[in-house]
């Protein structure tokens, strides 16, 4: 391979397995099944199925046999989800210690977050998994389960999402030096924290589609930043590393919101289920920036003349991948450009 054909192989490289498996975990989204009490013995069941090429995912949940079904659901087809609402009668006098099992988890490798909401305020939370398809309700709810749970989706969801995580890259790759970056991390931490917040909270809304947008255009412009650099101009992220991921930091926090708003969260642990799900989102955030400080140590052994390639085109590989985005994005909330 000649010497042109391999720099922009490893400039892709890394970027492209980050896009490509984020890819195909925003596919499969994890579906949610929430049931909600509405008087006494009468529940509201809401069942959101992810969709793969317009067809719903084949699992298949298994409600409580004292549960029965009164009249049709309805069913409608939203972009990416199958959403499917009905109401059943309890048979019997409490749902308590019955199970719910949801069918083909193992072949789909997906979870399912399972929110009960009962009249008297009591509500429960699980995630059903390939390896635990089912949950017998208990008769109190677990503040630790709802922690957990909540904790487990923020990782996951931080670990799956491609652009934040080349938005994190960008930034380890234009920030020198330990406290720099630790300052940096930490301010993004800090605005995404706080959007976080608000908008699960109710109290800042913006439209999905141009927060998407915004933050795909904020890993095109740290990919010119680090060009910039590499060409000895040094840009404003260089100078005011933590301003910039602070500015950025925030519509990325409206993206998380976004994400746990299609999970949902249980009202009365809406404290307890935010907090867990953003330690959820560090904790992930540290665990890809140890995996990236350990690849850099290894990229530093690879001779000189490979080692410089490689950062030299690295950032086109990023700022190329978010540019597709970008226009992706754009188009699809700008209808005369679709």
């Amino acid at each position: 391979m000649c010497s042109f054909g391999k720099k922009i192989l490893m400039g892709f490289v890394l970027p492209c397995l980050l896009a490509g498996v984020s890819a195909w975990a925003d596919e499969i989204k994890p579906a949610l099944l929430d049931i909600k009490e509405q008087s006494t013995g009468l529940y509201a069941v809401t069942w959101k199925v992810p969709t793969k090429e317009n067809q719903a995912l084949a699992i298949t949940a298994n409600l409580p046999e004292t549960l029965e079904l009164v009249g049709s659901p309805t069913i409608e087809n939203l972009a990416g989800t199958r959403l499917e609402r009905a109401t059943y009668k309890n048979k019997g006098e409490t749902l308590s210690g019955q199970m719910i099992m949801i069918d083909g988890l193992v072949a789909i490798q997906t979870d399912v977050l399972l929110l009960i909401q009962l009249q008297d305020g009591t509500q429960h939370s699980a995630i059903l998994r390939p390896a635990a398809p089912s949950f017998t309700i208990p008769l109190k709810a677990s503040k630790l389960q709802v922690a957990g749970d909540y904790w487990r989706l923020g990782t996951i969801h931080i670990l799956e999402g491609a652009d934040h995580l080349l938005f994190v890259l960008a930034l380890m790759l234009i920030v020198s030096g330990f406290k720099p970056l630790l300052k940096a991390v930490t301010a993004f931490t800090v605005a995404h924290s706080i959007t976080l917040a608000l908008a699960t909270l109710g109290l800042v809304h913006m439209p999905a589609a141009p927060t998407e947008a915004i933050i795909s255009l904020s890993i095109v412009f740290l990919a010119a930043e680090i060009i910039h650099k590499s060409n000895g101009q040094a840009g404003l992220t260089e100078h005011y590393p933590w301003l910039i991921a602070f500015g950025f930091g925030l519509f990325h926090g409206l993206g998380f919101a976004g994400a746990l708003s299609e999970i949902g969260v249980p009202q009365n642990d809406v404290p307890m289920a935010l907090l867990t799900f953003n330690i959820g989102v560090e904790t992930g955030q540290l665990l890809f920036i140890a995996a990236v400080l350990s690849l850099f140590g290894l990229l530093k052994r690879l001779p000189l003349t490979l080692h410089q390639e490689t950062w030299r085109v690295l950032p086109y590989g990023i700022g190329s991948i978010a540019a597709f985005w970008t226009i992706e994005r754009v188009i699809s909330f700008i209808p005369l450009l679709a």
